[in-house]
């Protein structure tokens, strides 16, 4: 029987035409897919679909510019991996919606309108102005992000509802209500990272480092007690004014007569404590250290270590203040150099040393950080150390190598998380603070709150009485962060749809039907926060897979970056190629977990495999397609058993690796070295039958096994490829290929034949490659000598050999002086 009504008759002399009229792949065919899509609303998630269900954590992108080739290749990749597991039969979810809250908002609104938030927003209506300011530049961005999506073919749900909708703002306020009442939010005073320009704290894994030339002074000083003169190094002479103590290796010999002695601080005269401490490495400068407030995390520890009173001296704008005595009023830069023209004037500097220092600076504006007190809210982590080494261990990491970089970070934090940030774009914290009993109240969750604009909802003080007018709401926002590490919360329903998230977080099971896709560069951040804060809120892991893509290059290696002039805007290239090509770039660059660099030449290489697959789709669809009454050969069995590994290794680093670079890579080399250059031209002949050689029944078997072999590759391929595919499919069999599911090994392939193809293939390539150094065209007979074969395994393929090469073939040990072409091929 022949699909589509095709007679079996008349196969000798007969005319195939091919199905697929166009001759060739052409960009504008993806746009032909693009409307099929939409029309037929191919992606729409139905959460009542039954069947395991899948949510794809989708990383919110923040709209502070275009993306780049990286960025929209990480994108396509996770639309792959979506597809993969749809075709798997799960109904996949896989939410788009942009981060819009935080900083780098405000800071190009400051930069295009060269303004200052902290003074526009100084007042109500002023932030008003200004929060709208930054909701325009984001709109503007998110658009251009959705529009390249969905060009590149990205099968996403756009949520319009953003981090910054009401929406959103709800769920993260009532998560911090929740953990409020739990006891795991308290305010504090502390010593946190604070950005002058910015004028907000930082969390640890917002810091960057920056290497810089400096100077190490060598500064003198004097012990009280004995009056000599002790040397200390250091690269920050501006705080020498907030000194509290001097340490030394306790295994440091040259300084043990100094325990229990103080030191007198120089231009400040007043007298700090000498201690030993391991902290103290006897290698830099004299192995003489001062512990100030702050240098760095080592002056905080210690100084809380030994008990310490901190001696404050930089203020929040980074200016120094009165008890920085002759530094008052100066930058901590202008500081630096005016105390060290200070101490050489007094000959109190013994030499300086230029060397090189990783300075820690704001990750979004540059500017150095400093370490001061501020009273911020925070968020308990360090108790959940031990918790959160085990909850990794439960996650299945794709690649493994990259779970070590989030124990890595847990086992370095020093400090609770501070949440709360003075900036105005982002969540409000919904917290009212009674000004008469200092009571912090938090109100029910459910809506959206905006304390620094509203009435508080309490006509009084729950706590002491005081009037309505004694309720002072909180101007702070949560750090982006906060936001951000509840997304795979969000787009599992949490809060708002109970019968979608019950069946992402099942209470029966321990992990979670969820996959996060992301960089490695964030993993302190995004994946450490929501792990953390999904298991405060429901106790268990927040994904049950994490697929870590490593960075998008330029061709030269380099990250890209907006400071070095070397983004590459994705646009020209797809407007170009079109978007298969850019789809096959990003998958065939590199290994899941692995840099990535940009190369044309590799779109240019996708380009040309689409044009070969065409063709090969072009000349299948000149033949029916037999679902019964064929006879298969050996050799159509050898190509079957060969697609059955094919599949096996392709299903496998799909699904169990969550990698697309290999099965992109393994479908090119057997749909092109191996059914396209072996066995189509072995099969040509059958095929059309033009001289009556082969049954009826024998070229049908041809027939099957090229529809049977491009189905197959089609439907593998449609996750990466998914415009081609689509395309070709439609032609060929009438229905589009993302409703197919993933091809699957067959056993009755599994044949005595099944391995054998490569052998076919060595064979083939040993008479060709005879050929040309002959000077013969590899369509030409071999006429005056014959082909001898000393391996039984080829026995079953000699006819099709013969046909194919046009040449005798025989099966024996060759004559005395024969040629050798390759391990069991001669020729004589």
């Amino acid at each position: 029987m022949l699909r589509g009504g095709e007679s079996s008759s008349a196969s000798t002399g007969r005319e195939f035409t091919p199905k697929i009229v166009e001759k060739r792949w052409s960009k504008e065919i993806e746009k032909e897919i693009l409307e099929a899509w939409s029309k037929e609303d191919l992606y729409r998630f139905d959460p009542e679909k039954p069947g395991p269900i899948l949510v794809i954590d989708t990383p919110p992108p923040y709209p502070s510019g275009k993306w780049h080739v990286g960025a929209a290749a990480h994108y396509a990749q996770i639309d792959m991996i979506a597809r993969y597991f749809r075709m798997k039969g799960w109904n996949v979810f896989v939410p788009w919606y942009a981060d819009r809250n935080g900083l780098p908002v405000e800071v190009a609104v400051e930069k295009k309108y060269n303004i200052l938030a902290k003074e526009v927003a100084s007042t109500t209506e002023g932030r008003l102005r200004f929060l709208e300011l930054c909701k325009k530049e984001l709109d503007k961005i998110e658009a251009e992000f959705v529009k390249l999506w969905t060009r590149l073919g990205c099968s996403f749900t756009y949520l319009r509802d953003g981090t910054d909708s009401p929406r959103y703002r709800t769920i993260t306020q009532a998560t911090f209500i929740e953990l409020w009442k739990k006891g795991l939010i308290y305010e504090a005073e502390k010593p946190v990272t604070w950005c002058p320009r910015c004028g907000t704290s930082l969390s640890e894994a917002e810091i960057e480092y920056k290497e810089e030339d400096t100077h190490l002074y060598y500064v003198k000083w004097r012990v009280k007690e004995t009056g000599e003169e002790i040397v200390i190094a250091t690269t920050r002479p501006e705080l020498i004014g907030a000194a509290r103590a001097v340490i030394y290796n306790p295994n440091d010999e040259r300084y043990k007569h100094l325990k229990g002695k103080h030191a007198i601080v120089p231009l400040y005269d007043y007298e700090v404590p000498i201690h030993e401490h391991s902290a103290a490495d006897p290698e830099f400068g004299t192995g003489l250290v001062m512990i100030c407030s702050y240098g760095d995390w080592t002056d905080v520890m210690i100084i809380n270590e030994l008990g310490l009173k901190p001696r404050l001296i930089i203020d929040k704008d980074g200016r120094m203040t009165e008890r920085a005595g002759i530094l008052a009023g100066l930058n901590v830069k202008e500081a630096r150099k005016r105390i060290v023209e200070e101490l050489k004037k007094r000959g109190l500097i013994v030499r300086e040393e230029k060397l090189k220092h990783n300075v820690p600076i704001c990750w979004r504006c540059k500017t150095p950080i400093e370490i001061v007190h501020v009273k911020e809210y925070f968020l308990k982590q360090l108790v959940y150390r031990d918790t959160m080494l085990k909850l990794s261990e439960k996650i299945i990491f794709r690649p493994e190598k990259h779970r070590r970089k989030l124990v890595d970070w847990i086992n370095s934090l020093k400090m609770d998380w501070p949440i709360s940030r003075t900036r105005y774009y982002g969540t409000e914290i919904p917290l009212w603070t009674c000004t008469r009993c200092g009571a912090k109240l938090v109100p029910e969750p459910g809506r959206y709150y905006r304390p620094w604009l509203e009435e508080p909802p309490w006509d009084k003080c729950p706590k002491c009485g005081a009037p309505r007018e004694a309720l002072k709401g909180e101007e702070r926002v949560f750090d982006t962060w906060f936001d951000s590490s509840i997304s795979v919360l969000y787009a599992s329903g949490y809060l708002y749809n109970q019968k979608l998230f019950s069946r992402v977080f099942p209470e029966n099971e321990e992990l979670p039907y969820t996959l996060r896709p992301q960089g490695y560069d964030i993993i302190r951040t995004w994946l450490h926060f929501t792990i953390l804060r999904v298991y405060q809120l429901l106790g268990k892991p927040a994904f049950r897979w994490a697929r870590i893509t490593g960075m998008g290059l330029d061709p030269t290696g380099k990250a890209m970056h907006k400071s070095l002039g070397n983004i590459i805007d994705p646009d020209p290239y797809i407007d170009t190629y079109g978007a298969e090509p850019f789809r096959y770039w990003a998958a065939a660059a590199a290994k899941v977990g692995d840099d990535y660099r940009f190369s044309e030449q590799i779109l240019k290489t996708g380009k040309l495999f689409l044009t070969k697959l065409w063709n090969i789709a072009r000349f299948v669809s000149s033949f029916p397609r037999p679902e019964s009454g064929f006879k298969l050969r050996p050799v159509d069995l050898a190509i079957l058993g060969a697609l059955n590994k094919v599949i096996r290794e392709v299903d496998k680093a799909y699904g169990e690796e969550l990698d697309v670079h290999d099965p992109i890579n393994k479908l090119y080399n057997f749909t092109w070295n191996v059914f396209a250059s072996h066995y189509i031209e072995l099969v040509k002949n059958r095929a059309y039958n033009r001289e009556g050689e082969f049954s009826v029944e024998e070229q049908q078997g041809a027939w099957y096994t090229l529809h049977t072999v491009l189905d197959n590759i089609l439907r593998m391929l449609a996750p990466i490829l998914p415009f081609v595919t689509d395309a070709l499919y439609r032609r060929l069999y009438g229905e589009s290929v993302h409703k197919q599911r993933f091809p699957e090994p067959r056993e009755e392939w599994e044949t005595k034949y099944a391995n054998d193809f490569e052998d076919i293939m060595a064979f083939n390539t040993a008479i060709w490659t005879w050929k040309k150094k002959n000077g013969l065209r590899l369509s030409e007979p071999i006429r005056e000598k014959k082909v001898y074969v000393t391996s039984e395994k080829l026995a079953p393929y000699i006819e099709d050999l013969e046909v194919l090469h046009k040449a005798k073939i025989i099966l024996s040990e060759p004559p005395e002086g024969a040629e050798k072409l390759s391990e069991h091929v001669y020729i004589a």
